[in-house]
């Protein structure tokens, strides 16, 4: 044999793994790969990476070239990198007006000074003045016999409710000191919406937090409303500034500080109000093309590789806003540039290092993620393979950058038995699987992300953070960065390449992740969501209709 041949053949050989090989993921992961993603898709010339943008649309430009070079199978239309979804914007104009109908007198209140619009259909009219109803809380739990609407018909009324729940110490009531689903604005609209109300205003800090910030709130709703392309009208649906709140409650014998206090006491009433309201909502509208990416890695093994674990993130990030101190340019480094650059080091560590595995692993880079999960909505509804084939989806958005953990936590972990497989990957590496700390805390957070569109669809899904444990910071160090970036940095022009990154903690969450999908690949089993999780009829309706 030739020796140059030979030599060749020793060196492709040395990068071929298989499952029962010993290989050292943290050497395969290059640093210097991780930071040249970062630093494109962080950067000013992306502008933030919106659906629908100049910025977007070169973001999944360079995704699908960086697939193409890593040798993924095309997986999205006509032999392409792109699943293109057909959305569109509707940017709420400030001719929008609300006008309170007191007894005397109309009060008109502005967008953005005095109220702003949650999801609201385009050219949305209320041209009557229609009555309004105070219904607590907005809450019907059946599982903790908790009705806010038990004594009233709201049929073609507009509700009013305030922020929060029930406040409870007992963790079979509301789950006691964690916030529970029906505390989100979106399941209140929900509630209202299917017991016929026209639409629904929000009070907001009934706590009375001192770091409430509506300015803050403006930037948050200063953005375009996207949606798919077919969607139809939504409900009126609108959070009211808390410093004008008091006038709906004109004529009654309440006030923001009685409910207030009703909400201190536990007794939260619900009634009828003397002021009406009326609406016209215009907007600026936009249709466009917004694509996943999507690639594929086949397995190796005849029978499992029909079978797909999917790797998921969302590129997407909000654009170009409402400036703050001087910059305009929302980057999304944390949320969620780190996060794509994560999925394009694993995919490209994967395939360069020949990485087989007995199923096939599937890359999604999801756009509209920011604006109501619909690049992952889009999918389960549009899936490149069956979903009934599709055993995992492990879902990444952010990634440690403080320092190196020695914890973690597992998103959605209590729903099925990836929590035995994330846990057995954890202790290989001596680290402990542990709870959200209670401050961080969010109303269902597996549900804030592209994760629970995958669960819906019945396919057992996780999204891993760090835990607070850090190597050379301590938790109090780690809990006060966390929260700076939760309070300043998150969802503002501050999110930006600026901020310090500690890239071996990022090398420490990208190996950890590439493990886990690699066991998951390699796998006999299939995850499967525990007994009672609402999740599992999806599943089993999924596999017996091969669908």
């Amino acid at each position: 044999m030739n020796k140059l041949i030979f030599t060749l053949i020793l060196a492709t050989t040395s990068l071929i793994y298989t499952q029962t090989d010993t290989v050292d993921l943290r050497s395969l992961i290059s640093k210097d790969q991780l930071i040249r993603h970062l630093n494109f898709l962080g950067s000013d010339l992306f502008e933030g990476r919106a659906p629908g943008t100049l910025g977007g649309n070169l973001t999944a430009k360079y995704l699908a070239l960086e697939f193409d070079k890593f040798k993924l199978t095309p997986k999205g239309n006509d032999g392409t990198f792109y699943q293109n979804i057909p959305l569109q914007s509707k940017q709420p104009v400030r001719s929008s007006k609300l006008k309170l109908h007191l007894d005397d007198e109309i009060i008109t209140c502005s967008l953005y000074e005095d109220f702003l619009i949650y999801g609201t259909g385009s050219q949305f009219y209320i041209p009557d003045s229609v009555e309004l109803i105070f219904v607590g809380y907005g809450i019907v739990a059946p599982e903790f016999d908790y009705n806010d609407y038990q004594n009233f018909d709201v049929n073609n009324k507009i509700v009013v409710f305030v922020e929060g729940e029930p406040i409870s110490l007992d963790s079979t009531y509301f789950d006691g000191d964690y916030p529970t689903i029906y505390s989100l604005p979106e399941a209140k609209q929900r509630i209202a919406l299917s017991r016929g109300a026209l639409g629904t205003i929000l009070i907001p800090n009934l706590s009375q937090d001192q770091n409430f910030n509506w300015e803050k709130k403006i930037i948050d709703f200063s953005f375009p409303i996207i949606s798919f392309a077919a969607s139809v009208n939504k409900s009126f649906d609108i959070l009211i500034n808390p410093e004008i709140a008091d006038l709906l409650f004109t004529g009654t014998s309440k006030t923001i500080e009685n409910i207030i206090e009703m909400h201190n006491k536990h007794k939260m009433d619900a009634f009828p109000l003397n002021v009406r309201v009326s609406f016209a909502g215009f907007f600026k509208e936009e249709s466009f093309l917004s694509p996943n990416i999507i690639g594929i890695i086949n397995g190796n093994d005849p029978v499992l590789r029909e079978s797909y674990i999917i790797v998921s993130a969302h590129y997407d990030h909000l654009g170009i806003g409402k400036s703050v101190q001087g910059d305009s340019i929302y980057n999304g480094v944390f949320d969620n540039a780190i996060g794509t650059s994560a999925l394009l080091e694993m995919a490209r560590v994967i395939s360069e290092y020949n990485l087989v595995s007995k199923r096939s692993i599937i890359f999604i880079l999801t756009t509209a993620e920011e604006f109501g999960l619909l690049g992952s909505e889009y999918y389960i509804q549009n899936p490149v393979v069956p979903l009934y084939k599709t055993i995992a989806n492990l879902n990444i958005d952010g990634i440690a950058c403080f320092d190196n953990f020695k914890s973690i936590v597992g998103i959605g972990a209590e729903f099925s038995s990836l929590k035995n497989d994330i846990s057995k990957i954890a202790q290989e590496r001596n680290l402990t699987v542990t709870n959200i700390p209670l401050i961080f805390s969010i109303t269902d957070a597996f549900s804030q992300s592209d994760q629970i569109s995958f669960a819906k669809a019945g396919v057992p899904s996780i999204l891993i953070y760090e835990g607070m444990d850090y190597e050379n910071i301590s938790q109090e160090d780690g809990i006060e960065l966390m929260i700076n970036y939760i309070q300043n940095i998150y969802h503002t022009p501050k999110d930006d390449l600026t901020l310090p990154i500690n890239f071996d903690a990022v090398t420490q969450h990208v190996e950890l992740l590439l493990g886990i999908v690699l066991h998951l690949a390699n796998s006999e089993n299939e995850p499967e969501w525990n007994d009672g999780v609402v999740f599992k009829n999806a599943r089993l309706r999924s596999k017996a209709e091969r669908r």
